[in-house]
């Protein structure tokens, strides 16, 4: 895994667009082979890395790219999901790509200090960003799919596999949420 420096970092407004939309793709990847993600070295303290967990704009990953912590430190049961959906999207001919999964608490504290000043104040950013306390990507129990007809697939789909819709406001965001063989009703935002 490469090392990030500051010069790479995204500003402000890209890095806040990253997790409120699901934007860009990439080629279809050959068909992937399923490995079992390795625990790599943690570097850093995770309460206080402010970049774990970030992908530039526009790069996304295959939800079977284990090697990057986005996708291989994600709870192995939603990896499984994921993957699985993955699969049987691939074969209605539907690529579906990961813009964001795992991530540290520093870099969900950062995300979210972005959107108090993107939206003027922690009540208005509680609505698009979850506070690192309760965000599902910091425990890897949450992930966001591209491109907008994978989101599409997995909305009409996803139950199959236990994966729900969460939010109304943003198709792009899943996690492991089916009891019954049901979605739960959306919530209208990540503050509601």
């Amino acid at each position: 895994m490469k090392t990030r420096t500051s010069r790479t970092l995204v500003t402000v407004a890209a890095a806040v667009a990253l997790t409120l939309c699901a934007c860009g793709t990439a080629p279809a990847p050959p068909t992937p082979q399923r490995t079992v993600p390795v625990e790599p070295l943690r570097i850093g303290d995770a309460a206080t890395d402010t970049v774990g967990g970030w992908l530039p704009a526009g790069v996304t990953l295959s939800p079977f790219d284990v090697s990057n912590p986005i996708v291989g430190w994600l709870d192995p049961s939603l990896l499984t999901a994921i993957q699985d959906a993955a699969d049987a999207a691939a074969a209605d001919r539907i690529d579906m790509r990961i813009t964001s999964g795992w991530r540290t608490p520093g870099f969900q504290q950062r995300l979210f200090d972005m959107g108090v000043q993107r939206y003027g104040s922690v009540e208005a950013a509680r609505e698009f960003v979850a506070a690192p306390e309760v965000s599902k990507h910091v425990t890897g129990e949450a992930v966001d799919i591209a491109p907008v007809e994978a989101d599409m697939w997995l909305i009409r789909n996803g139950s199959r596999f236990g994966l729900c819709q969460i939010f109304a406001n943003e198709i792009w965001h899943f996690e492991l949420a089916v009891v019954d063989g049901r979605c739960p009703p959306l919530r209208p935002n990540a503050a509601g």
